[in-house]
């Protein structure tokens, strides 16, 4: 199932790592197109989508785009260059502004990365795909599209509530709800064609996040 790398897909992947590696080498330009809460607050919106060309570090970035490389050229196959650049874009937006909401009252925030429009691009191609398999390098047995899935979810909730890091974990998330509605929108047949992944992945994501709103009511609470 795997396809030729997409042109549309060359030039994410080059962007990204250029303006990526800019930020490794200057923390002002880093500083100026990072997610942060307080600076999106006072209009600087433009970071909702910059910062989804930078990254913390070189395994941060390589994580994002091997994983993209992986399943960008299925999905452009799927749904054609103007509609995948629709659930990119749509996804990295959904994911930031998830991300957003669920830390506004943390005006000192801050994230980078591509998480959300990569996890986009993946739960769509678990929704156009629903039989693939997955080999993780750890891992030497097909995994079940659903379960790594599942399994992302999972990593996104520890990721989450750990905080340990600049990464944008709940850009994840919220990239997970954008790929699913997106694809949805885009390809209507997908209920028909993958009603077992859909239901998977949407309950997986619902339970993910009334536990994270549990979280945060306890938090203000």
């Amino acid at each position: 199932m795997t396809q030729n790398l997409p042109l549309v897909g060359l030039l994410i992947i080059g962007i990204t790592a250029l303006i990526s590696y800019k930020g490794f080498r200057d923390d002002s330009f880093f500083t100026a197109y990072s997610f942060q809460i307080n600076k999106i607050r006072s209009g600087s919106y433009l970071r909702l989508l910059s910062s989804g060309f930078l990254h913390v570090g070189t395994s941060h970035l390589l994580f994002n785009m091997i994983t993209l490389y992986f399943f960008i050229g299925i999905v452009v196959y799927a749904l054609g260059t103007f509609s995948f650049l629709a659930l990119y874009f749509g996804s990295l937006i959904a994911g930031n502004l998830f991300g957003y909401g669920y830390h506004y009252n943390d005006p000192y925030y801050t994230a980078v990365g591509a998480s959300g429009a990569v996890t986009g691009v993946l739960f769509s191609a678990l929704l156009l795909y629903p039989e693939i398999e997955l080999f993780l390098f750890f891992i030497p047995i097909p995994i079940p599209g659903y379960l790594f899935g599942i399994g992302y979810i999972l990593y996104t909730l520890y990721g989450m509530k750990s905080q340990k890091d600049t990464i944008g974990h709940t850009a994840h998330f919220g990239g997970a709800i954008g790929g699913i509605v997106i694809t949805l929108l885009l390809k209507p047949e997908v209920l028909d064609e993958a009603t077992l992944m859909l239901t998977v992945l949407s309950v997986a994501t619902l339970v993910a996040g009334i536990m994270l709103y549990r979280e945060q009511q306890k938090k203000r609470n």
